[in-house]
């Protein structure tokens, strides 16, 4: 398994994806967004998948 990477991104990123965040009305295009920013912050991928409910998709 492989563990996650902190701050991948830079500050302007962050605050770009935040902005996109708040103002996109695409469900689908807001949890991609999420993701991101989950996976900036260390999370791994099983707690971003519990936390947007879904399921973690594995490779066969």
């Amino acid at each position: 398994m492989l563990l996650p990477v902190n701050n991948f991104l830079i500050s302007e990123q962050v605050t770009q994806l935040q902005q996109a965040l708040k103002e996109s009305n695409l469900p689908h295009v807001r949890e991609r967004i999420l993701i991101i920013l989950l996976q900036n912050d260390g999370k791994p991928q099983h707690e971003i998948a519990k936390f947007l409910g879904c399921s973690l998709r594995k490779p066969i």
